[in-house]
Parts: structure tokens; sequence; C-alpha cells
């Protein structure tokens, strides 16, 4: 009887790669040890000066890579990145990684960490599953130095006539902890402050994570920080971070946040890792600085959106690549045949059994992520990110099913074979990159009203039929149209499940229509939130957190992190 070979986990096959110094990882891309801020001996930050000098760079092509909705099968897209960039250095090309950071909340929850996985990963990743270089603590810190100051400034007099029932800046902590939602500051009596309701978001939920990722520069940073929008006065006018005067401090508690962080796959591809927000609702992208830093040091950069295509590709279509002035030359959409059974109706618990008919269901879901792509003007090419259980019929049905389709499609092997296994997708991506033009464009212009870029995003991007408005999110619109607000870009806060606002509609629903029940104006960052669902900025924890499994040896090498 054969023998069982038993599959490493992802930090056991971390900890046996071995890692060359980031200095020698830098000069690569033409830096030295002066363009960089070490952080030990694997991590680093690029300095200032590095950046500067490398902005008249001509710049890279761009890929973008995205799926389908997610489920608990997984996707892998993380990983296919990693493997992708991995395969381009294989194929001579010069090539950079640009990815977020994870946050602790859904690290120790359930989500897992966001280095890629198997044999496609970034390094060294248990750094940066955890503390990394502090971004998120600094980012925490500005954060909650905001909140403190505005209850100083109303204990101190209230010059600026902040009604304290619409302060609507919370606090913020890189864990999930539902019990934070809802608080109440202030109890205790005159000296312990002014009593009122406040509450706690996860970190990459805060606009201070959205305003850094946005940013250009320190100095774009500043302005960002200044126009983000805190409260409102007696006169429901509203009161911004630059009113209150304290955009200098915030500024000063990230001037080294701001930096991009370089890191290294198993393979030694340069990754800049920098910036965590959520997809479902924040924008899902990493650093405006980092990717073009990026573009600057490489010819080829492949980055990431959060979530599937109706998400993070959508909102660096709408949001980043607006804001800084970039596009995609082409979009990877990744899609596990795992994943597509389950949005054809098979439970997970039945995954591993080959089911067709469920698979050719779950094909409409893939359907709708490449219709979308398609309709910004850009080429789009599908990775199936093979996993050990799909059978070969099911193999050879999606890719029969992409041949008719007439779309470009690669087998990704790259989580059991790192860069060798996404040799086919970086071909497939030259060739698409050479042969296809790229007439990208956006599916609505700045100059329409906040309710018809809504409209449009659920409709085409979506494939719903309706948007209705609650009560209070009609008043908003016109509140907002009066402040000058419509001119912006707009952030959906939506399950990352379904394309609808229901997380249990899998597959490629119809005819649904998707509920805003309240706008946030998030004017630093420069776009305005739209709130579906019960999406919330502040998750729980699951019955059996991730945490359970973690630990750590005598010597400090964790264990348990996934």
């Amino acid at each position: 009887m054969e023998a069982i070979t038993k599959v490493k986990s992802d930090i056991e096959i971390a900890q046996e790669s071995t890692m060359k110094p980031i200095v020698e990882i830098a000069r690569k891309i033409g830096l030295e040890e002066n363009d960089l801020e070490l952080y030990g001996k694997y991590k680093a930050k690029l300095s200032n000066e590095a950046l500067a000098k490398i902005k008249t760079k001509e710049s890279g092509k761009i890929i973008l890579v995205t799926s389908i909705n997610p489920t608990p099968a997984g996707e892998g897209k993380s990983t296919v990145t990693v493997g992708l960039g991995d395969a381009f250095t294989q194929l001579g090309k010069k090539a950079m990684i640009a990815m977020r950071e994870p946050s602790l909340g859904p690290t120790m929850g359930i989500k897992g960490g966001a280095t890629g996985g198997g044999y496609a990963q970034v390094l060294p990743m248990e750094d940066i599953n955890l503390h990394f270089t502090g971004d998120l603590h600094a980012i925490t810190t500005a954060n909650n130095a905001l909140a403190a100051l505005i209850d100083n400034h109303l204990q101190q007099g209230n010059e600026l006539r902040i009604d304290q029932r619409r302060i609507v800046w919370k606090r913020a902590v890189d864990l999930n902890d539902r019990a934070l939602r809802k608080v109440i500051i202030g109890l205790g009596g005159p000296l312990q402050g002014v009593p009122r309701e406040d509450g706690f978001d996860i970190t990459v939920a805060s606009e201070i994570m959205a305003v850094l990722c946005l940013a250009k520069d320190i100095k774009d940073l500043k302005l960002r920080l200044s126009r983000m929008v805190v409260a409102y006065n007696d006169k429901k006018e509203p009161v911004t971070v630059g009113d209150l005067g304290v955009e200098g401090a915030l500024t000063l508690l990230l001037k080294d946040a701001v930096k991009p962080n370089l890191v290294q796959t198993i393979e030694h591809t340069p990754a800049l890792i920098h910036g965590g927000p959520f997809a479902n609702i924040a924008h899902g992208c990493n650093s405006v600085i980092a990717t073009i830093a990026a573009s600057k040091l490489a010819d080829y950069v492949i980055t990431e959106g959060g979530f599937g295509a109706d998400l993070g590709a959508e909102k660096f279509l709408h949001i980043k690549s607006r804001s800084a002035g970039i596009k995609p030359e082409a979009v990877v959409v990744v899609a596990t045949i795992r994943a597509l059974k389950m949005h054809g109706g098979v439970q997970k618990s039945e995954l591993v059994k080959e089911n067709i008919a469920a698979l050719t269901l779950g094909f409409a879901n893939l359907q709708k992520h490449i219709e979308t792509i398609k309709s910004f003007g850009i080429p789009v090419v599908v990775a199936i990110n093979k996993f050990i259980t799909d059978t070969d019929l099911e193999v050879k049905t999606l890719l029969d099913w992409c041949k008719l389709e007439d779309v470009p499609v690669a087998l990704t092997e790259v989580w059991e074979k790192g860069g060798e296994g996404g040799i086919e997708l970086a071909e497939k991506l030259l060739t698409v990159i050479e042969k296809e033009q790229n007439q990208f464009h956006p599916l609505y212009e700045l100059s329409d009203s906040i309710e018809k870029k809504v409209i449009t995003i659920v409709q085409q991007v979506y494939g719903g039929k309706n948007v209705e408005f609650s009560s209070k999110a009609k008043k908003q619109l016109l509140e907002f149209e009066q402040f000058g607000w419509s001119n912006l870009p707009v952030c959906m806060a939506k399950t990352q499940y379904s394309l609808s606002d229901d997380p249990a509609k899998l597959g490629r629903p119809m005819d649904f229509t998707i509920t805003v029940r309240e706008f946030k104006p998030s004017i630093g960052a420069g776009f305005i939130v739209a709130l579906t669902g019960d999406v919330m900025t502040m998750p729980g924890l699951p019955k059996k957190p991730a945490a359970l499994k973690m630990d750590v040896d005598e010597n400090g090498n964790a264990l348990g992190l996934f």
C-alpha cells in the first residue's frame, strides 16, 4: 500500500525556506543599502530619498489579480499573485509584487494570513502576518490620537461647537472585538470628559488606512488627513481634522508608516507589502505609493484587489486607478473548481466528490466577473488555481468552457510548484498584453450623481436590477450635494460572498435589489462609502478562532500560523 505523504503547512514551508539579505534583494531592482531603512536582516522600508530618486523612471506594466466571489473552499488569489510574480522572474522578466499587509483581526480569527501559500509565499511570513514593521499600529495610534483630541476639544470648551451626538469618528483596534462595536465613554463626572456614545472600528476600516493607501507622498497624506470629516457642529455643518488643527500631529505619527516595506518571496522575487484596507468595507488595495514605486523599479508589477472582482477590482479601477493615474494592462480572474462547485450548490463537505453538474452551474459566477472586467475595456485571463482533489474531467470541463467563451485560460499550480506552476499563466498574460488592445475606461463619470454611481455599480458590476435607498440615505444624498461631495467616487460596503447584498445568494443571482442603508463620507480618502446589507466595520471572532492553534516554541519560533 502506497504511503500517504503529509502535506506541509504554510508555516513549515516558510520556515524551511532560505531568505537572502534584503540588501541583496534590493540590488536586483537597482537599489543600494543607503536607499533602505532596515528592519532587521530581511525587511526594509524604502527611504523618502529612494522614492524621490525613482520618481522620474519609466513605469512598468501593472497586472491586477482578482477572483470570483470567495467561498469557504478558498480561491488562493494571494497565492496566485505571488506565484505569478515568481513565474515572471523565471521567464527572465524584471518583476515585482505589490500586496496588502494582513490585519491581526482576521489572522487570529478565521480568514488566515495574506502572504500566499504553499511554495508561493512572501517571507518572512510570521513577521508579515503579525506586527511586521508596525504600520498598522501606527495607523491605530493616529486614529486614536485623533479620537482623544476630539474629546479633549469637547472638554476644553468646544470652540468649534461640535454636536457630541454627531461625532462620526470612532476609535480603532487591529483585532476582531465585537464587544467594542458600541461603547459609552466619559463616565465618572466632569473631570473624566463629556459622556457620549462611541464605538470602535477595526483598524483596516479606519479612514486613516484608506488615506495612507491613496496618498501619493507625505505632503498629499497631510492634505488628505486635514480633509477628514470627524463630526458635525450645532448647525449640522461638517467639522474636519483641519478645523481641529491636528493634521500635522497625525502626519508625524505616520511618517514611517507611509514608506513601503520591501520583502521577498520564497524564490527571492522582490515584493512591496504596504497598507491593508478591507475590500468589503473599504477600497481593498495596497498603497498607491507601493504600486507606483514597484512600477518604477520593475517592468512588470503583479498586484491584487481584495475579494472578488465585484469589490476589489471594481474599487481598484474606479478609485485607486483614478487617484494614482494608473491602469492595469491586464486582469487575472482566479477561480477554483472547488469554489465554482460551491457556487453551483455543493456543500463544503461534498467538494471532494466529482460533480460536473454543479461545476457547470457555478460557471455563471465566473462568467459575470469576466463580463465585468471586459466592460472596463481591459484584457482578461482566467487562472484555474488547481487543487489536488480536482478531477481530470472537472479540469477539462472548465478549460473547454473558457475556450467556448473565447477567454484565455491557464492552469496554475503555484501552491505546489511555486513559480514553475505559473509559467503558463505568465506566458498567456504576455501574449494578451502584446496582442489585445487595452481600452480602459471607468463605468461612471465623477460628474455623475452619487445615486447614479451606485446604480451603475449595482447594475453593471453586480448584475442587480434596482437600488433602494433608506430614508436616512436619501437625506444624506441631499446633504452631501450641499457640501460639494457629489463629485467623489463611491466605495461600496457589501458582503464579499455574493454579487448581491445577501451572502446566502451564491452563483449569479438575478433581478435582485440592493439596499443602501447609509452613506459615510470619507473625504480625506476621497470617496463616499455606501453601506449595504449587514456589513460591519468591526468583525467578531468565530466559535473556534485561528488563535487557538497558535503558539511559540522555546526558541521564539511561531507555531500553528497557517
